[in-house]
């Protein structure tokens, strides 16, 4: 006899159940009928369910969740065209180093490859870009199958994992065999063979479903320096005169707390660069933080510790660092360690290990130690004729609207101290990260190394949830609005103000620099001084338009925008802006 119990349970329930043991507190998507056990299950055992304008946004949330709170972020999304849409998002989280769990839905197990609604090969689409990847194959497979890639999604390197969820393993049984055995099998042999097949398919489907399990988590494996390489680390810093670390976004890693690694840096004194997720760390104004002139930094510098940060085109491919510089790196994963290190640079000590410990352990071992006063000083000082320049050029008329810069500087000002920045664009965006100042740790997120448009209104989702309190800014270039810009629905919707500033100089502005002078064209370069500000309007936001008239109101039009958020509104300041020569000769490949 089969109970009504196992008629009425279904799997979407036990992936619900695991989800909740981890701590999962919400799960983006947008909806399609193949996930729908999944969502409903998630909704009762207290799971927040938020749905987004589009799935890429969806895994960004995730993504945005999984590096502010230092868990797994989770987003569920259907068969065929809603995991396509999750491509870019899911190899921006694998470069990016996130831990996201991404589920998708898939043709019943019966029907695949046999023409079926959204029936396609996803294990083609995200064995290269996630640590590990599954099918569900029956119900039994479903706790330990998803305990297991939590695990995987946190170990090592973080990054993307993706679980295949058909149809019939998520589904009531009662509903499934409806669907699937046919109510009139063909008569005769065959018929008896299909009957046959459908019903031992149906069993094993179902065969020990609601057996009690674990969903406990499971061990999170993450490699550590040894107690040798450690030491080697201490001797090479203790005879250094003019140390410098680069700090890359592994450096804000789980487990080891970003207050940790805050105060280890200042107990070192060397001045540090500050690059990814790793930017805030510090504070807003720290003496050992420098902003400017990187490069001049590193041709001076006697030691250089890479603390995350990989030798690709971010520095050079490796060219940057001085062939006179010992170099310790030090990152969890063996390929981006040693990248392009047979080419144009060599490490003195490669540390394949956990960023963060690291630095901690080098603290406590050097305890007494501090870095030569002169050399941050002298940098600091460097740093300010520098930030000079910049606030003169700030100050400088442009032809038509706003200087960028002028606009940069004083959202910098206003911005309140526990601000999130997200930022998303490219020329304007460029600009931002010179003058915009995070106020702490994990207060700044940016695409990472893929580079990616359109991570902004799926970032600022993910982190308003996650810092409900605080302010939480996008900053847009015109162009990567376009990408995210429908959000302002689900902000409205799930009750997540922001406030979003769009750097509008109608074109893709990070292009036409080089593309203009080099190629003698500006195809495909062009937009429209768009009225973006109404755009929010229509979405249950509110928008703000200011041009070179508001320049004395520029402030009071900043404030105005972050009250109505405060009280409850998305808020969107359309910035036309002028062109600047700040940025020329930018373009990175």
């Amino acid at each position: 006899k089969i109970s009504i119990f196992f008629f009425t349970r279904h799997g979407g329930e036990s992936v619900a159940e695991v989800l909740r043991a981890h701590g999962i507190k919400y799960v983006f998507t947008l909806v399609g009928g193949h996930i729908s056990p999944i969502l409903v299950a998630c909704e009762k055992v207290g799971i927040r369910v938020v749905d987004t304008r589009h799935e890429a946004t969806a895994v960004f949330a995730a993504d945005a969740v999984a590096r502010l709170s230092g868990s797994v972020g989770v987003a569920a999304v259907t068969a065929g065209p809603g995991l396509t849409n999750a491509v870019t998002a899911v190899k921006n989280a694998q470069m990016a180093e996130s831990p996201l769990l991404l589920i998708g839905g898939a043709a019943g197990t019966i029907l695949q490859g046999r023409g079926a609604l959204q029936d396609i090969d996803h294990m083609s689409l995200f064995k290269p870009l996630c640590k590990f990847c599954a099918s569900i194959r029956t119900i039994r497979e479903i706790v330990p199958t998803v305990r297991n890639a939590l695990a995987i999604a946190q170990s090592g390197t973080p990054g993307p994992v993706f679980i295949e969820f058909p149809l019939d393993t998520l589904y009531p049984f009662h509903l499934v065999s409806k669907e699937f055995i046919p109510k009139s099998p063909p008569k005769g042999l065959m018929g008896n063979l299909i009957a046959w097949y459908m019903k031992n398919h149906m069993l094993n489907l179902y065969a020990g479903a609601w057996e009690p399990r674990d969903v406990s988590p499971l061990p999170v494996h993450i490699p550590l320096a040894t107690d040798d390489q450690v030491q080697k680390c201490i001797e090479l810093v203790s005879r250094a005169k003019k140390p410098v670390i680069l700090l890359g976004s592994q450096a804000v890693l789980a487990p080891t707390p970003a207050e940790e690694i805050r105060k280890a840096l200042e107990g070192l004194g060397i001045p540090c660069f500050l690059g990814g997720m790793s930017r805030g760390i510090l504070g807003k104004d720290s003496p050992i933080q420098i902003r400017q002139n990187r490069r001049d930094a590193l041709k001076e510098a006697d030691l250089v510790l890479l603390a995350g940060t990989v030798c690709d085109f971010r520095l050079g491919y490796g060219r940057v660092l001085s062939r006179h510089s010992k170099i310790i790196a030090v990152n969890r994963d063996k390929s981006q360690l040693l990248k392009n290190s047979d080419l144009f640079w060599k490490p003195t000590i490669a540390v394949q290990g956990d960023v963060g410990s690291l630095l901690v352990q080098l603290s406590k071992g050097l305890k007494g130690y501090h870095c030569p006063q002169e050399w941050p000083q002298s940098l600091k000082a460097q740093d300010a004729t520098k930030e000079a320049a910049n606030r003169a050029k700030a100050e400088e008329k442009t032809e038509q609207h706003l200087n960028p810069l002028k606009v940069l500087y004083r959202v910098d000002e206003l911005m309140a101290e526990d601000a999130v920045i997200v930022v998303d664009g490219g020329d304007f965006v460029g600009s931002a990260a010179y003058i915009l100042r995070p106020r702490g740790p994990l207060h700044w997120l940016d695409p990472g190394a893929f580079g990616t448009l359109g991570v902004g209104g799926g970032f600022a989702l993910g982190a308003k949830l996650c810092r409900p309190d605080s302010e939480v800014w996008i900053i847009y270039g015109d162009g990567s609005s376009g990408y995210s810009i429908a959000e302002f629905d689900t902000f409205t919707r799930h009750k997540t103000p922001i406030i979003a500033v769009v750097g509008n100089d109608a074109g893709w502005t990070q292009i036409s620099r080089e593309q203009v002078p080099m190629l003698g064209s500006n195809v495909a370069c062009g937009l429209a001084f768009t009225d973006y500000h109404t755009v929010a309007d229509g979405y249950g936001g509110k928008g703000y338009l200011m041009g070179r008239e508001d320049e004395e109101k520029m402030s009071d039009i900043i404030r105005k925008a972050q009250k109505e958020t405060r009280e409850g509104k998305a808020t969107l300041l359309n910035v036309l802006i002028g062109k600047t020569n700040f940025r020329e000769g930018s373009v990175s490949v």
